[in-house]
């Protein structure tokens, strides 16, 4: 059986480090790489329920593979990470541990997803659910004062808003809700919520941790006794990761730090060029010293991430532009090291995104190439 990846302490390793050196295997004569591990079950000594490396059942108690990326996530955030089959998935089992009746206050511009499984649940009875903005840090205060659960995202999806996460996840020690944080867009690298206070941190492993747009994953993590909860109800809903996903997401997020410096460095400049294009109105991206949430996120983050957002006069278009890219794909999703571009406004629950806003996830191609094709796009959008 392929050895376990390495249980040695999380140490004080800068990201770009611990992407790269956590989750492997260790000892002589062991693989550097964590092997993709296809196991259901593991044999067991004659009257033991479990192998001697305690495993019985993949299910309840994960494999070797999923170990090696929880830990370098872990460590990352400063927790204990849990890996789930999609982001979606994480985000249930976080909503799963409120008792009926809760109170959950969310973002008004958060994941379509998540909104949807707000509004479901909602629909069931299962919870009530109050969307606020995000960036009015007094009002946030005031929705959460009887919550039972906050669930933040910052930069928001796809509006690129910032919250005070310093401030909302200190707000009312003691009696305070639940606070997780979907740290998708920003990364792990590029910011640690559980160290500014919050009690959950939420990926969706597919986008920027996999990086390669082949896989469907989901990472929460969390400190020892909240992680143990939501490991528990993966075991219970079977939210389990594939064996083949979480190799590749293990092999993605090796070359997450190299992938995104290149797209928030080329993000940031097309932002700029964006900024005094004729045909674009607003522009979306915390990296500009005129963006609303600029200050917030320079105080909290280490980067401004590789996705920016940008309006257009209208959703036709809009729509024009992502049918003429070449180089830049029209299709939905982000975090790949292929650039993406889509109008988020055609999906059921962004009714307060502009028809014409496309949210632009800046790959590694050379930027450019990426400005040649946005700028032949918008032309071409704009004689239509």
């Amino acid at each position: 059986m392929a050895a376990e990846a390495s249980t040695e302490p999380a140490r004080s390793r800068r990201p770009n480090t611990a992407v790269v050196r956590a989750g492997r295997t260790s000892g002589p004569s062991q693989p550097l790489n964590v092997p993709l591990v296809l196991a259901s079950t593991f044999r067991a000594p004659a009257g033991a329920s479990t192998s001697t490396d305690g495993r019985a059942y993949a299910r309840d108690d994960g494999t070797p593979t999923w170990e090696g990326l929880e830990e370098v996530i872990g460590e990352l955030e400063g927790g204990h990470a849990v890996a789930f089959s999609t982001g979606m998935a994480a985000a249930a089992a976080v909503f799963d541990l409120l008792s009926a009746g809760s109170r959950i206050v969310a973002p008004t511009d958060c994941y379509s997803g998540v909104k949807a499984l707000l509004a479901d649940g909602q629909d069931q009875g299962r919870w009530s659910a109050e969307l606020v903005d995000i960036t009015d840090t007094a009002g946030v205060l005031t929705a959460a004062a009887n919550a039972d659960l906050l669930w933040l995202e910052s930069p928001t999806n796809p509006l690129l808003e910032i919250a005070d996460l310093p401030a909302l996840c200190r707000a009312g020690k003691g009696g305070r809700p639940l606070i997780a944080v979907d740290n998708t867009f920003a990364t792990s690298l590029l910011q640690q919520p559980l160290s500014l206070g919050a009690d959950v941190v939420v990926h969706s492993a597919t986008k920027f941790i996999g990086g390669h747009s082949d896989l469907l994953l989901g990472v929460a993590i969390a400190k020892a006794e909240l992680a143990g909860r939501l490991r528990r109800r993966r075991e219970l809903a079977g939210a389990t990761p594939g064996a083949l996903e979480t190799f590749l997401a293990l092999r993605g997020v090796r070359t997450m730090a190299v992938r995104l410096e290149q797209g928030q460095r080329s993000a940031g400049e097309l932002a700029q060029r964006l900024q005094v294009h004729p045909a674009v109105g607003r522009v979306r991206y915390p990296g500009l010293a005129s963006d609303p949430g600029h200050e917030r996120a320079a105080a909290q983050m280490s980067g401004f991430g590789a996705v920016l957002s940008f309006e257009l006069a209208d959703a036709p278009t809009a729509d024009a532009v992502c049918d003429a890219v070449e180089v830049i794909n029209s299709a939905t999703s982000l975090g790949g090291v292929e650039s993406t571009i889509e109008r988020r406004a055609k999906l059921p629950g962004q009714e307060h995104v502009p028809p014409g806003l496309l949210r632009l996830s800046v790959g590694c191609e050379h930027l450019d190439d990426l400005w040649d094709d946005l700028a032949a796009a918008l032309s071409t959008a704009l004689k239509r």
